[in-house]
């Protein structure tokens, strides 16, 4: 079964590293339920199969890797679900319980599966899953760093994150030109924003859209004439502001 480029498959070929970061998930899984992302060829799959008492599902897109996995006795025809994830309700997969995500997941569309799983953090409180190196920087970094962004932010709002370990491009077929590392995002216990979570959205994103720039400058379509303009969190660049900052410009620009 050859890898496709338009599915963005890298297959994880090490066997040590499949089993570590399935190991590593189960030590901090608590639903009892467990969906798997991008199963491709089975390589987490197989050990997640292992841990008894565990309701197991996996989604894949591709067709061909879907009848491998099941031509294969990988998985069963109960457990898989050949839709696009990020078309997918998953309010519907456990019957609206809460449960976990797993995955290797294909780099072209990584950052887009953590925005779906944002999007209902309420049922998701663990993700595990490979990323490239150089987003799952982006994805744990604190503010004031240089690969603080909006995924970052949005994530943020939600999520604990952090870099479990780093995987040298060996150990995947094809052998992508970049380094790998596995993150684990763990929901807070208070995940819900203080403030309006759709105008929030609209603000980091349009902060970070131009984010050499300063506030006062990149939010000028939200503030107009506003005395806000004056305040001296104008004067900072988006990088320097927490998600507590930008909360608290929410609030500020919405009562206006």
């Amino acid at each position: 079964m050859k890898p496709k480029k338009s599915f963005g498959q890298n297959f994880l070929v090490s066997e040590a590293i499949s089993k570590r970061i399935v190991d590593t998930f189960f030590e901090k899984e608590k639903t009892g339920r467990v969906l798997e992302v991008g199963p491709g060829k089975g390589a987490l799959t197989k050990y997640i199969t292992n841990y008894e008492d565990v309701k197991f599902k996996a989604v894949e897109a591709d067709k061909n890797m879907s009848s491998y996995l099941l031509s294969n006795g990988i998985i069963s025809g109960t457990q898989l679900i050949n839709k696009d994830f990020l078309k997918m309700s998953l309010d519907r997969i456990f019957e609206g319980e809460q449960f976990s995500v797993i995955g290797n997941f294909p780099y072209n569309i990584s950052s887009q599966i953590l925005f779906r799983i944002e999007k209902y953090k309420d049922l998701v409180p663990l993700v595990v899953g490979m990323f490239q190196k150089e987003v799952a920087q982006r994805i744990t970094s604190p503010e004031g760093s240089k690969s603080y962004g909006v995924i970052s932010v949005l994530l943020g709002t939600a999520f604990d994150s952090k870099i479990l370990f780093h995987v040298k491009p060996g150990n995947f077929f094809p052998v992508p030109k970049v380094t790998s590392s596995v993150i684990m995002l763990e929901r807070k216990e208070d995940f819900h924003l203080s403030c309006n979570p759709g105008l929030f959205k609209s603000i980091v994103k349009a902060s970070f859209g131009q984010r050499r720039k300063m506030l006062r400058n990149s939010l000028k379509p939200f503030l107009k004439d506003s005395d806000l303009l004056s305040l001296k969190i104008m004067e900072k660049r988006p990088e320097q502001l927490s998600i507590d900052d930008f909360c608290s410009l929410t609030d500020q620009i919405e009562n206006i």
